[in-house]
Order: C-alpha cells, then structure tokens, then sequence
C-alpha cells in the first residue's frame, strides 16, 4: 500500500521531531524542513500528497509557501499550524490557498484526523474539471482560478474558485450551507460558517455587474444560486 507523503515545515525542532516521529509511526512517509526558504526545492523533489506549514518561519513564511505551491500545484492539501488566532490571520490563510488549520499546542490525534478528512475531501480535485465555463456576463476558469468579465479578469483564491464551482454545479438549484461548509472546509464549525460568509460576500460583489447572477440565501438552510 502506498504511503501518504508529508512535506512538513516546522522550525521548532523539537515539536518537529515529535511530529514526523509520530506519523511515521502511523506509516506516513514525512519529508521535513525547519526553514521556509527550502519548502519548494523540497515539494518539488517530493511530490508530498499533503502539505503541512507553520506560519512563522525563518527566510519564507507559511504564507508565501502556500501561494508558491499553489502556482504550482492547485489541487494538493495544506494545512497550517499557526498560534494566531485572530480573523484576519485565519483568512490571510485561506486567501493564500491553505484548506485547514491546526491551532498549537495540537494533539496528534487531531493532526492525523485532519490530514485523513483533507486528503478524503480532495481525492477527487485532481479529475479533469471543465477549462472555461459561461456565467451570464462572466467566463469562469476553474483551473486558473480566474473570472472574466470582458477585459476585466479578477484573480479569483482557492476557495473562492471551489466555492464558485460548487454554485455552478448546483446553478439554478438549492445547495445546503452544511454540505459546502464540509466540501470547503471539511467541518462545519461557528468559525468556518462564519469565514463562508465572508466568501459568500466577497462572490457577491464580483458578480454584482451582471443582475441576472444571485446568490440568494434562504436562512436556516443554504443558498439558491440563480444564473
């Protein structure tokens, strides 16, 4: 059976020898770093299945490695551990294409647990997804995470792209709040529902030339996409 790569950047090195000790326990193969100016010579001499990124790192922070893996890989999961808790923290995060995050001090149990759900949540990004889809006024482009309104292209992050899908496969129909949250996030948590507000907020506004495009919430259950 094959064993699930890590690539792992953490600059204490106590907790990261803890951590890669211990998944490899659990028989996860965990290429390790303690410096961010090395994280992409190591994702691309890798190829992990998963990526997990302290924040606060020497040369490159966790931020900046997120978004390089991102250019070069769309689809693998990231998860962040960070000690910062406050919002805009969080969704800097997400913005720089992070799908999870690990508050510290963290179990083990709980990191395996999220890296088990991430990797079952986003088996199925990497099948072919459609290179240009049509959206009244719009053109979406799944696979460059971009929305084009004429000459106008908006650089759309990682869940606002997924999140626009997942209203595109549902378009004219009604998708519960619980199931994006779980497809997006992977739970549906006070903090995460309140994060997919913001998302909801932020799709709104760069649909808003186009009227006959609407997000419309029916409260208590979801959203009915109309376009």
């Amino acid at each position: 059976m094959k064993r699930t790569k890590v690539l792992y950047i953490e600059d204490e090195p106590a907790l990261g020898r803890i951590v890669k000790e211990s998944l490899e326990s659990r028989d996860f193969s965990v290429s390790m770093g303690t410096d961010g100016g090395e994280a992409i010579a190591s994702f691309l001499r890798n190829k992990p299945d998963i990526c997990v990124l302290d924040i606060m790192l020497p040369e490159k922070d966790g931020y900046t490695i997120a978004r390089e893996i991102r250019r070069i890989s769309p689809t693998v999961p990231i998860i962040f551990l960070t000690a910062k808790t406050q919002t805009e923290d969080l969704l800097k995060g997400f913005e720089s294409g992070g799908n999870d995050y690990i508050h510290k001090p963290f179990s083990m149990e709980e990191l395996i647990v999220r890296i088990s759900n991430l990797l079952q949540l986003t088996s199925g990004l990497s099948s072919p997804s459609p290179e240009i889809i049509p959206l009244g006024q719009y053109t979406f482009f799944p696979l460059r995470y971009e929305l084009q309104n004429g000459a106008d292209t908006r650089k759309l992050s990682y869940r606002e792209a997924n999140l626009l899908m997942i209203f595109m496969e549902n378009r004219n129909a009604l998708v519960k709040r619980k199931d994006i949250l779980l497809r997006i996030w992977g739970d549906d948590s006070f903090f995460n529902s309140r994060t997919l507000d913001v998302y909801i907020t932020k799709l709104r506004e760069y649909l808003r030339k186009d009227p006959s495009i609407e997000i419309i919430t029916v409260k208590g259950v979801g959203y009915h996409f109309v376009a």
